[in-house]
């Protein structure tokens, strides 16, 4: 095993703030008018990384399985709030279907990599239920924003064929299929498109993160192959369910899309 990563002292984080004098420069220069965004962006990120460090060492030091699971329900809330916020879809109607689509789908895929493929002697345990399935979510999140929004919009864009489809005797659900066709791929496509230059264009994140950690290239590999796999069930489940629970939500009896679902 090789030696963990230095640690990186307050003030060379500070050094290392340094570096949005380019972007900031950039765009003052070209007028992209992006720097106040992006120092609020910074600072957003600089916070909410702090209060999660107080919370994981809060998390890994009582370690106890019924906080773990429910900071991980905690953590399921806001992406379904996240994905709501961000698709324009309004929450009294799409809420409890995008969660349920996230307990499900990355509950399953979490489970099984830490029961199946890890294999400890407890799965909810904080260093792999919360930090994993913060990992899963993340990716999750991600790609349903992109389905569900590409699925309402097409739907509403082109209602004269979704109506030309029901017309012709399709039922709600044939009818539906070619946009939830597009949306899936929509959805997944940058993913996968991801997912096949790893290890080429770009070292992933848990590998990079555990080889600092000082875990040898080969077990960080193995891992990182694992977490893939798992994410990559996680999205395509998560995706899936978005659209068949909201879908139930979204349309009248008739199969007419609710012209109320948006904000």
């Amino acid at each position: 095993m090789t030696e963990a990563a230095p640690d990186i002292t307050l003030i060379r984080l500070l050094l290392g703030f340094a570096l949005l004098i380019i972007p900031a420069g950039l765009s003052w220069w070209v007028r992209l008018g992006i720097i106040r965004k992006m120092f609020v962006s910074t600072g957003r990120m600089t916070a909410q990384l702090f209060l999660v460090s107080i919370l994981l060492i809060y998390l890994f030091d009582v370690d106890n399985p019924y906080i773990n699971t429910g900071w991980v329900i905690i953590m399921i809330i806001f992406a379904a709030g996240a994905s709501m916020m961000s698709s324009g879809l309004r929450f009294r109607h799409f809420f409890i279907p995008i969660f349920a689509s996230y307990f499900f789908g990355a509950g399953f895929s979490l489970l099984y990599f830490i029961g199946i493929v890890v294999n400890p002697e407890s799965i909810f345990t904080a260093q792999l239920l919360v930090v994993l399935g913060g990992m899963l979510l993340g990716n999750s999140l991600n790609s349903v924003i992109i389905g569900i929004s590409h699925f309402y919009q097409s739907l509403q864009k082109e209602k004269k064929r979704y109506h030309y489809l029901l017309s012709l005797g399709a039922s709600i659900r044939e009818a539906q299929m070619p946009f939830f066709r597009e949306a899936v791929i929509a959805a997944m496509r940058p993913f996968l498109a991801n997912m096949a230059t790893m290890g080429v264009v770009f070292l992933p994140g848990m590998m990079t993160g555990q080889i600092l950690g000082g875990a040898s290239p080969d077990t960080a590999i193995k891992y990182q192959i694992a977490i893939m796999l798992a994410i990559f069930t996680s999205v395509t489940l998560s995706i899936s369910l978005s659209l068949f629970f909201t879908s139930r939500k979204g349309f009248d009896e008739y199969g007419v899309l609710k012209e109320d679902l948006f904000k």
